[in-house]
């Protein structure tokens, strides 16, 4: 075994073979993998080897579809026969309401030219006789689903990497990493050390035991996982037979199973209600080709549907069934990237749907290590995405959860309850007990908005029980003056005698003054927005940032990672160390008057201008911004003053019929400013001039900041795309994310965001077009729930287009 690699890969499942392929493939070849068994020996080997390329997040499904692309080559390539069988597939609707959900889903598709169809009951029986038509309403039909051998495919991206100069160490387990002084690391193994500069946990099952050999604790658990195999079916036989082709790939989402050809019979598994965590404390390193204890019983509600879904599958026997366990994460996304706190140690763990993302998480995971970057939007399956909140029994909790539900509809305005109430501020109970109706962002319940007594959420993909209430919080806002909190921002300390400097490099704005605060983008080494925050000048040597609390780990990993050495800079984030309340609206001045001496008159304290103050008797520091495009004070104060201060602003609010307003009506406020959010208008994949941040951008300023080459460069270029508000001729239903957006009938673009905005009563979407149409007023049309709409652009904001109202 060599001494030293650049890379060492742990694990020999289908992910860690892809991250070994494509790291070689991009010209690493040193690089190493370690495998305690043998290949597969994990959950590759057991795993019912289906792919498809439809995902709801239309930037993991561009990675699906790389993954599944990929095969052809890396068979070629390694000689390896991979068992490929691109037989297409349905997902069934049993139901309307995952009818609309399906349509939904097709949308998202077609600017990323999508092959997928809508199509009948009738014509998916026709195409797969062994569903009774009668049982759905409709289905999708994918050209590009099918199956593999896991065996087979894991070899070739092993053969692959290996024909590339990788090498492969089989039996060779590791017992322990320790990093060195210089960075590199120490991977003690069984039969000896490997001194590495990056280390990949690719290790599946044991994944979790290896983040904990360098302090971490993964949110990462196994659940047992059932499919049976048939005996042979005269059905399918005929159906070969007729037609020369094999059984399509079928999801049946309402009978929560799915189904695919197994030689002469079928293939049927399912994500039960029922299930069961495995080994959820610690994964024993003796498991490896084993398979669980069948318990048909545990699946019998879902058989039963299924068979009656498939009537064929009653007359037919079972030949074997298979038990074993599947890692998941929280969320059932995987757990890919750089993890925070530590040099070079990386994660690639979580992929439940190996063989449909497998290939996508290898290419992202060696470009990331080798260019310090994706090369594509993987906020979704990042690992930072989680932070401490997400302990053992949280995710015991969520795991469970995610997958008892993992084929059930996720209706846009459904919170999940599970590993609920976890974090809360001290004015929860104040805000449930007036009706708060709450969603967790980041581990903390946050107010989405107030619901009047008898009043509760109908989950729904059009307008629900909501909207009423929201608009009542919306208006009172715009007419008077509301409070909402604001604990869930991301709030990070940044002091030091370096700091104005590193943040001068670090930001693309201007610096603010000290007492003032100033809009600032932060850009990559590409020029792409990797964030957008407000920072606040205190005194020129400590400065608060505020931006998005779901990015708080992505974006401290990234502020980490570049501190100066000489320890000039310290940075912290506050979490709720730090909570906030945020007055808006034209009596919010008046509200903030009468509880302090101090003159917060426009002269005095004019827009963006944060100063420390008491109010009442309590510390406060105060800015006077506000995500609502109102007149409005962001108040930030320890947590022991916030139920203080609370019901000191509500009864200093109380002339002025002050309302409490929760995250659904700052969304509808916020579109009628057209003002953006963190991870749909503003994430990696454009440029501040396309999402119209350019006037924040400083490129006169002498410093060379991350990213102003490429800014540079956008601005010259044009860029490709532009930003822009759509007012929409929605029914009943309002756009939510990832819809096409069509000019003159051709798809050219896509909504980024959007919803109905209450107190100008129209609905808005936001969205990415091209530069060359994007000043085009008429002429638009978007889809919702398989709908097209017409839509007219906004040239202008729908509220205070001059910011009149904001800046007096």
């Amino acid at each position: 075994m060599k001494s030293h690699a650049r890379v060492v890969v742990i694990g020999g499942g289908v992910v860690g073979c892809s991250v070994l392929y494509h790291l070689t493939k991009f010209g690493w070849t040193d690089v190493v993998l370690l495998e305690r068994s043998e290949l597969t020996s994990g959950s590759t080997w057991h795993a019912a080897g289906g792919m498809h390329t439809i995902n709801g997040d239309p930037n993991v499904a561009k990675l699906q579809k790389y993954t599944v692309e990929l095969y052809k080559e890396i068979e070629e390539y390694s000689g390896q026969d991979i068992g490929l069988h691109m037989t297409s597939g349905l997902m069934l609707a049993a139901t309307n309401e995952r009818f609309d959900w399906m349509k939904s889903l097709l949308a998202k598709g077609k600017y990323s030219g999508g092959e997928a169809t809508l199509i009948s009951a009738q014509e998916a029986h026709e195409m797969m006789p062994l569903l009774d038509p009668k049982q759905f309403v409709g289905a999708v039909f994918d050209p590009h689903e099918g199956h593999l051998d896991p065996y087979g495919t894991t070899h070739a991206y092993a053969k692959s990497a290996k024909k590339n100069g990788a090498e492969i160490y089989l039996h060779t387990k590791v017992e322990d990493l320790v990093q060195l002084e210089d960075g590199t690391w120490r991977v003690i193994t069984n039969k000896g050390e490997i001194r590495a500069e990056h280390v990949v946990n690719a290790a599946g099952l044991w994944a979790r035991e290896v983040g904990r050999m360098v302090g971490l604790e993964l949110p990462v658990l196994a659940m047992e996982h059932m499919y049976l195999i048939t005996e042979d079916m005269p059905e399918v036989i005929e159906f070969n037979k007729t037609t020369g082709k094999e059984l399509m790939h079928c999801v049946d989402f309402d009978g929560e199973i799915y189904i695919r050809q197994e030689r002469n019979g079928m293939l049927m598994g399912t994500y039960e209600k029922d299930c069961r965590p495995w080994s959820p404390i610690e994964t024993p390193w003796t498991f490896g080709h084993e398979l669980l204890a069948e318990d048909l019983e545990r699946i019998t509600g879902e058989l039963e549907v299924g068979f009656r879904h498939f009537p064929a599958f009653n007359n037919a026997g079972i030949k074997k069934i298979i038990n074993g366990p599947f890692t998941f994460s929280p969320d059932g996304n995987p757990l890919v990237g750089p993890v925070r706190g530590m040099t070079n140690f990386w994660s690639a763990c979580a992929v439940m749907a190996g063989f449909s993302q497998g290939g996508g998480v290898g290419l992202a995971l060696a470009q990331w290590i080798i260019n310090g970057d994706p090369g594509f939007d993987v906020f979704a399956m990042d690992v930072c995405r989680y932070g401490d909140y997400a302990t053992l029994a949280y995710t015991n909790a969520k795991v469970r959860e995610n997958y008892s539900r993992r084929f059930s509809i996720r209706y846009p305005n459904e919170e999940l309850p599970a590993g609920r109430p976890l974090l809360t501020t001290p004015i929860y109970d104040r805000l449930k007990a007036a009706g708060a109706v709450f969603g967790a962002s980041y581990g903390l319940e946050t107010a989405l908005w107030f619901a009047p007594e008898g009043v509760e959420d109908a989950f729904s993909w059009r307008r629900s029980t909501d909207f009423e209430a929201v608009g009542r919080e919306a208006k009172a806002v715009r007419d008077s003056v509301g409070l909402m909190e604001t604990s869930g921002f991301a709030k990070y300390m940044v002091s030091g005698e370096g700091a104005h400097d590193w943040l001068d490099r670090m930001l693309a704005c201007n610096l603010p003054e000290v007492g003032r605060m100033a809009l600032a983008p932060m850009l990559n080494e590409a020029g792409k927005l990797i964030g957008d925050f407000t920072v606040a000048n205190l005194d020129d040597e400590d400065f608060l940032i505020i931006g998005s609390g779901i990015a708080e780990d992505y974006h401290m990993r990234w502020f980490e990672s570049h501190l100066p050495e000489d320890g000039s800079v310290d940075i912290e984030a506050l979490n709720l160390s730090l909570v906030g309340l945020s007055i808006a609206g034209p009596k919010s001045r008046e509200v903030l008057a009468k509880l302090t001496h101090l003159d917060v008159s426009d002269e005095a304290m004019p827009f963006m201008s944060v100063r420390e103050m008491d109010l009442g008797m309590a510390p406060a520091l105060v800015g006077r911004v506000s995500y609502t495009g109102d007149l409005g004070y962001e108040i930030w104060m320890r947590p022991e003053y916030q139920r203080y201060l609370f019901d000191a602003l509500m009864e200093a609010g109380a002339e002025f019929g002050i309302s409490l307003f929760g995250l659904r009506a700052l969304n509808a406020l916020r579109l009628e400013k057209g003002f953006g959010s963190w991870s749909r208008e503003y994430r990696p994949l454009y440029g501040p001039l396309e999402a119209g941040l350019s006037r924040f951008v400083a490129l006169k300023k002498d410093v060379s900041f991350i990213g102003k080459q490429a800014a540079l460069e956008e601005k010259l270029s044009g860029g490709a795309l532009r930003l822009r508000t759509f007012v929409v001729d929605a029914k009943d239903a309002d756009v939510l994310g990832d819809e096409p957006i069509s000019f003159n009938g051709e798809v050219c673009g896509w909504v980024t965001s959007g919803g109905y905005a209450h107190a100008s009563n129209v609905s808005v979407a936001m969205g990415y077009v091209p530069k060359a149409l994007a000043d085009e007023v008429d002429g638009w049309s978007l889809e919702i729930l398989g709908d097209s709409v017409s839509a007219t652009l906004q040239p202008m904001s729908l509220f205070d287009a001059n910011g009149s109202r904001m800046r007096s």
